[in-house]
Protein backbone atom coordinates (compact mmCIF):
# COMPACT_ATOMS: atom_id res chain seq x y z
CA UNK A 1 0.00 0.00 0.00
CA UNK A 2 1.55 3.73 -0.68
CA UNK A 3 1.15 6.57 1.37
CA UNK A 4 1.24 10.00 0.46
CA UNK A 5 3.52 12.17 1.52
CA UNK A 6 2.74 15.43 2.64
CA UNK A 7 4.93 18.64 2.23
CA UNK A 8 4.21 21.62 3.77
CA UNK A 9 6.40 24.49 4.01
CA UNK A 10 6.98 26.92 6.94
CA UNK A 11 7.92 31.13 6.99
CA UNK A 12 8.63 32.50 10.30
CA UNK A 13 11.78 34.60 11.41
CA UNK A 14 14.09 35.91 13.45
CA UNK A 15 12.71 38.34 15.22
CA UNK A 16 9.05 36.75 14.71
CA UNK A 17 7.15 35.51 17.28
CA UNK A 18 4.89 33.33 14.35
CA UNK A 19 5.54 30.58 12.25
CA UNK A 20 3.02 30.28 9.35
CA UNK A 21 2.60 26.89 7.83
CA UNK A 22 1.49 26.76 3.75
CA UNK A 23 0.06 24.04 2.02
CA UNK A 24 1.00 24.87 -1.48
CA UNK A 25 -0.16 28.34 -1.29
CA UNK A 26 -3.23 28.25 1.36
CA UNK A 27 -2.04 28.76 5.03
CA UNK A 28 -3.11 25.98 6.75
CA UNK A 29 -1.61 26.45 10.53
CA UNK A 30 0.80 28.60 12.69
CA UNK A 31 2.67 28.85 15.75
CA UNK A 32 2.22 31.88 17.79
CA UNK A 33 4.17 32.68 20.70
CA UNK A 34 2.79 34.91 23.27
CA UNK A 35 5.08 37.58 23.79
CA UNK A 36 5.46 38.03 27.20
CA UNK A 37 5.23 34.59 28.54
CA UNK A 38 6.59 31.52 28.41
CA UNK A 39 3.69 29.97 25.95
CA UNK A 40 2.83 29.29 22.75
CA UNK A 41 -0.55 28.63 20.25
CA UNK A 42 -0.14 25.85 17.78
CA UNK A 43 -2.69 24.93 14.71
CA UNK A 44 -2.60 23.10 12.21
CA UNK A 45 -5.78 21.77 10.14
CA UNK A 46 -8.01 23.40 12.84
CA UNK A 47 -6.60 21.01 15.69
CA UNK A 48 -5.49 23.40 18.03
CA UNK A 49 -2.89 22.87 20.82
CA UNK A 50 -0.62 25.30 23.84
CA UNK A 51 2.75 24.80 24.66
CA UNK A 52 3.60 26.08 28.01
CA UNK A 53 7.85 25.67 29.43
CA UNK A 54 8.32 25.39 32.82
CA UNK A 55 11.57 25.43 34.89
CA UNK A 56 14.72 27.59 34.19
CA UNK A 57 17.34 25.19 34.52
CA UNK A 58 15.62 22.05 33.32
CA UNK A 59 13.42 23.17 31.31
CA UNK A 60 10.54 21.25 29.48
CA UNK A 61 7.22 22.54 28.16
CA UNK A 62 3.90 21.29 28.52
CA UNK A 63 1.59 20.30 25.71
CA UNK A 64 -2.16 20.59 26.61
CA UNK A 65 -5.34 20.22 24.69
CA UNK A 66 -6.49 23.68 25.39
CA UNK A 67 -10.26 22.93 24.80
CA UNK A 68 -10.52 20.88 28.00
CA UNK A 69 -7.39 22.34 29.60
CA UNK A 70 -5.88 18.68 30.15
CA UNK A 71 -2.02 18.28 29.61
CA UNK A 72 -1.30 15.23 26.75
CA UNK A 73 2.49 15.41 26.20
CA UNK A 74 5.46 16.89 27.18
CA UNK A 75 8.85 17.98 25.62
CA UNK A 76 11.97 17.46 27.59
CA UNK A 77 15.00 19.37 25.85
CA UNK A 78 18.53 18.07 26.25
CA UNK A 79 21.08 20.00 27.44
CA UNK A 80 23.11 20.36 24.64
CA UNK A 81 20.23 21.60 22.55
CA UNK A 82 20.64 18.87 19.56
CA UNK A 83 18.05 16.40 21.02
CA UNK A 84 14.53 16.68 22.70
CA UNK A 85 12.51 13.79 23.71
CA UNK A 86 8.73 13.86 22.99
CA UNK A 87 5.95 12.14 25.07
CA UNK A 88 2.52 12.48 23.61
CA UNK A 89 -0.09 10.38 26.38
CA UNK A 90 1.37 7.20 26.07
CA UNK A 91 3.77 7.54 22.91
CA UNK A 92 7.29 8.63 22.78
CA UNK A 93 8.95 10.28 20.03
CA UNK A 94 12.22 11.60 19.24
CA UNK A 95 13.37 15.25 18.05
CA UNK A 96 17.17 15.58 16.44
CA UNK A 97 19.21 17.45 13.83
CA UNK A 98 20.15 15.35 10.91
CA UNK A 99 23.13 17.49 9.93
CA UNK A 100 25.85 19.72 11.85
CA UNK A 101 24.31 22.53 10.04
CA UNK A 102 21.83 22.12 11.95
CA UNK A 103 19.17 22.94 8.90
CA UNK A 104 17.44 19.21 8.65
CA UNK A 105 15.63 17.24 11.27
CA UNK A 106 13.56 14.84 12.35
CA UNK A 107 11.56 13.59 14.62
CA UNK A 108 11.05 9.63 14.90
CA UNK A 109 10.28 6.80 16.73
CA UNK A 110 12.57 3.36 17.32
CA UNK A 111 10.49 1.94 14.18
CA UNK A 112 11.29 4.40 11.47
CA UNK A 113 11.26 8.39 11.19
CA UNK A 114 7.85 10.16 10.71
CA UNK A 115 8.71 13.98 10.01
CA UNK A 116 11.53 15.36 8.01
CA UNK A 117 12.57 19.23 8.70
CA UNK A 118 15.04 21.25 6.55
CA UNK A 119 15.53 24.53 6.55
CA UNK A 120 16.49 27.92 8.29
CA UNK A 121 15.17 30.59 10.88
CA UNK A 122 13.24 32.17 8.19
CA UNK A 123 11.36 29.60 6.22
CA UNK A 124 11.31 25.24 5.10
CA UNK A 125 9.91 22.58 4.38
CA UNK A 126 8.15 19.71 6.27
CA UNK A 127 7.80 16.21 4.42
CA UNK A 128 5.85 13.22 6.20
CA UNK A 129 3.60 10.19 5.46
CA UNK A 130 1.69 10.78 8.93
CA UNK A 131 -1.24 12.67 9.44
CA UNK A 132 0.27 14.23 12.57
CA UNK A 133 -0.92 17.43 13.30
CA UNK A 134 0.98 17.45 17.11
CA UNK A 135 3.92 16.19 15.87
CA UNK A 136 4.29 18.58 13.28
CA UNK A 137 3.32 21.44 15.64
CA UNK A 138 5.51 20.29 17.94
CA UNK A 139 9.08 19.84 15.48
CA UNK A 140 8.33 23.52 14.87
CA UNK A 141 8.16 24.52 18.21
CA UNK A 142 11.49 22.96 19.24
CA UNK A 143 13.17 24.45 16.59
CA UNK A 144 12.07 28.08 17.72
CA UNK A 145 13.15 27.52 21.34
CA UNK A 146 16.69 26.03 20.23
CA UNK A 147 16.79 29.19 17.97
CA UNK A 148 15.77 31.40 20.93
CA UNK A 149 18.09 29.71 23.38
CA UNK A 150 20.96 30.17 21.09
CA UNK A 151 20.16 33.66 20.38
CA UNK A 152 19.83 34.26 24.20
CA UNK A 153 23.10 32.39 24.70
CA UNK A 154 25.13 34.48 22.07
CA UNK A 155 23.83 37.68 23.43
CA UNK A 156 24.67 36.64 26.60
CA UNK A 157 28.10 36.19 26.03
CA UNK A 158 28.83 38.68 23.47
CA UNK A 159 27.14 41.84 24.86
CA UNK A 160 29.97 42.06 27.94
CA UNK A 161 32.44 41.91 24.82
CA UNK A 162 31.10 44.47 22.84
CA UNK A 163 30.49 46.40 25.96
CA UNK A 164 34.51 46.17 27.07
CA UNK A 165 35.44 46.92 23.34
CA UNK A 166 33.34 49.95 23.59
CA UNK A 167 34.48 51.00 26.76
Amino acid sequence: MYIMETILNWKGGLFKNTYEIFSEDNQVGKIKENTWSVAAAGELNGKKYIFKTRGFFRQKTLIIDPLNNDIIGEINFHTWMTKATIRIRDKIFNWKYDNWLNTKWSIYNPEEILIHYSGSFLKGKISTSKNEELLILTGLFVINYYLQSTIILLVAVLLPVWITIIS
